[in-house]
């Protein structure tokens, strides 16, 4: 998602510098002008320019966009945090919880960056599979901010012909939305992976955005967030995609692989599965019933059988919709 935005802000004449940890992958793009590893297939405009340097990148920047993965993003932070100029705003793109905290990216970008409140950051998520944005396909997505007018300076600073962006102040909600959206996409790959058919998947889509909605409210969230592009919309996106992570994964679970197999097919980072971790832990703490997720857990993480993890899914007791 860094690249594709990087290249978006290239379309707009917008200068844009990308960052990396590993410095000789950097190098390697920066060479090829190709993100081979995680984003194939894409030349790479001539003014993307590449920053290795820490002390660099952020200089008189503008904007900043965190492209990190949930899980990783307090170390890069606590890393890069004497680099980040006061009072620039940061545009999270990263979608999870965070395992030993269970705090959302914005929560631990303002942890870690001590910062007095969240109002210099915004949330950007939705239905965006990067290869499609990397296509020009037609696709949107939704800035999330409690400063209104911080999201719609962002709104229009990512949009363009074929991405289209909304503006949202529920950024708890957004942020839940397309972190737990993730747990529902494995368990739909594992319905593809059996072949369980499309009733199945319907089902699951919906009881699944419910029960996800179900922990967002209680956590704070707005409902008609999970109505969204970043509750039904990324939901849906991310549950049919066949270059979706998360559902990718779960199809390999689905065909017999285990957690660790299923994940050592991909180098790419699959959301779903340190955040599942999470949302159950939150699911606890806040006493929401969220079964789905739970049946999830107990397959990648206590080798429950796939078939008695539906089983018991459809023989739980009988109650109005």
């Amino acid at each position: 998602m860094g690249t594709v935005l990087g290249m978006l802000f290239c379309e707009k004449k917008i200068p844009v510098r990308i960052w990396g940890y590993d410095h000789q992958q950097l190098a390697q793009i920066a060479q090829a002008r190709e993100n081979k590893k995680f984003l194939p297939g894409y030349k790479l405009p001539e003014n993307l320019i590449f920053e290795p340097e820490d002390t660099k990148i952020m200089s008189g920047a503008d904007l900043i966009v965190s492209a990190v993965p949930c899980q990783f993003t307090r170390s890069i932070w606590t890393r890069l945090k004497n680099q980040a100029p006061e009072g620039v705003p940061i545009v999270s793109v990263a979608k999870g919880v965070e395992n030993d905290t269970l705090l959302c990216p914005t929560q631990i970008l303002t942890e870690t960056l001590n910062l007095p409140d969240n109002t210099r950051l915004v949330v950007l998520s939705g239905p965006t599979i990067a290869d499609e944005l990397a296509r020009k396909l037609p696709a949107t997505a939704c800035a999330a901010a409690i400063d209104e007018e911080l999201a719609e300076q962002v709104q229009y600073t990512f949009s363009v012909p074929w991405f289209r962006v909304y503006t949202n102040t529920d950024v708890i909600g957004v942020e839940l939305a397309g972190a737990m959206k993730n747990i529902i996409a494995i368990a739909a790959g594992i319905i593809d992976g059996i072949g369980a058919g499309d009733n199945a998947k319907a089902a699951l889509l919906t009881r699944g955005l419910a029960e996800i909605s179900r922990l967002g409210i209680a956590c704070g969230a707005r409902p008609e967030t999970f109505a969204g592009l970043t509750g039904l919309g990324d939901l849906v996106t991310t549950c049919i995609s066949p270059k979706g992570r998360n559902r990718s994964f779960g199809e390999r679970i689905g065909k017999g692989l285990n957690t660790e197999q299923a994940q050592g097919v991909t180098e790419s980072v699959v959301e779903g599965i340190a955040t599942c971790k999470s949302v159950v832990a939150l699911a606890k703490r806040y006493g929401v019933e969220m079964p789905i997720t739970k049946a999830v857990y107990d397959v990648l993480f206590k080798n429950k059988p796939v078939q008695k993890a539906i089983e018991d899914l459809m023989k739980r007791r009988l109650k109005a919709e």
